[in-house]
């Protein structure tokens, strides 16, 4: 069985690629298969996952193949065609890569054009929100089928980001501790609540016989991103183990107020992503995860000390991911 969670933050530089292609990569070293969705049109997930002459190469073959999320819903967006089965590029043993585009940006329009025509019960519209949905169920019939389909999102509320919600069993939000993402959270709840009853109404008018998201826009929960603050953020009482985010988030998803913890850990927080500060650079240019950089790659002395902490702390952070996916449903 495959889980397809979206990783959605309407707030930009928070780490939420950084956070995708991590922990894919710690999911695979924890024996899952894996398949990286990248639908933000500003591809950094694609960036980080292929070196610059493989990234040319699939990006001058878009149009023509499928090859990129792009090239397998162009012909759908704009001519006459449907969803092509992507072709999806090996990144390491488990992971696989649904590269972006940056042409991506330019199915807002077809996609907000089909929003409107779905309430007449239009074939066409249902088939373009739909996309992303049979986008991720064509990369699942592939030979090994993926257990997890992450799928990257920009920082945006736009059609593209609704399309792909919609295509997702859960949603994971990234967030740092700071005024400004506690307001975003609010604000992207209202979206959110708004998108799910919209799609509903949708739905009971579709005649389309093709497989249609459940768009229940349920939440994982949110990771709490450990950026960089200033001491004058750090002393405003938000932060990743106070109150603020889990009243936010808990109100947010669930219209209620945070439930007492007596102290102890926000059941909705999956965990905290560090910053590992002198890492990532290096990380980026050896294009590896931080928790599998090498002494080759500079992490050396005190810095490999830093690299197995990373890996302890991604490992923990992947396995609370982990069980609530596993978790059986409740009745």
């Amino acid at each position: 069985m495959t889980t397809t969670l979206a990783f959605f933050s309407n707030k930009v530089g928070v780490g939420k690629t950084t956070l995708v292609y991590h922990l894919a990569h710690m999911f695979a070293d924890l024996g899952r298969r894996v398949l990286l969705v990248d639908l933000d049109p500003q591809c950094k997930l694609t960036e980080m996952c292929l070196s610059e002459d493989s990234l040319l190469a699939v990006w001058q073959e878009a149009h023509a193949g499928a090859g990129t999320s792009f090239g397998c819903l162009h012909p759908l967006m704009f001519e006459s065609g449907d969803v092509r089965t992507p072709q999806l590029i090996e990144v390491s043993s488990g992971v696989q890569l649904l590269p972006g585009h940056l042409g991506l940006s330019t199915f807002d329009d077809p996609l907000a054009d089909a929003w409107s025509g779905a309430l007449g019960g239009g074939d066409s519209a249902f088939r373009r929100l739909s996309a992303f949905h049979r986008l991720a169920l064509s990369a699942r019939r592939a030979e090994e089928e993926p257990e997890l389909v992450l799928i990257d999102t920009g920082p945006t509320l736009s059609p593209i980001n609704r399309a792909a919600v919609l295509a997702a069993d859960f949603i994971v939000t990234p967030l740092s501790p700071d005024v400004t993402s506690i307001q975003g959270l609010k604000n992207l709840g209202t979206v959110l609540h708004s998108w799910r009853k919209g799609w509903q109404e949708r739905v009971a008018r579709n005649a389309a016989l093709i497989p249609l998201p459940p768009g229940r826009l349920l939440p994982l929960g949110y990771v709490a991103m450990q950026t960089r603050m200033r001491r004058s953020q750090q002393m405003g009482g938000i932060d990743y183990r106070g109150s603020s985010i889990a009243e936010a988030y808990a109100s947010t998803w669930f219209g209620q107020a945070a439930a007492s913890t007596d102290g102890g850990a926000d059941p909705s927080c999956l965990g905290v992503m560090r910053h590992y500060h002198t890492l990532m650079p290096l990380a980026l240019d050896a294009q590896r995860p931080m928790f599998h950089l090498r002494p080759a790659d500079g992490a050396i002395g005190s810095r490999m000390d830093y690299v197995r902490t990373c890996a302890a702390d991604i490992r923990t952070l992947a396995r609370s991911f982990l069980d609530k996916i596993d978790a059986p449903a409740p009745a």
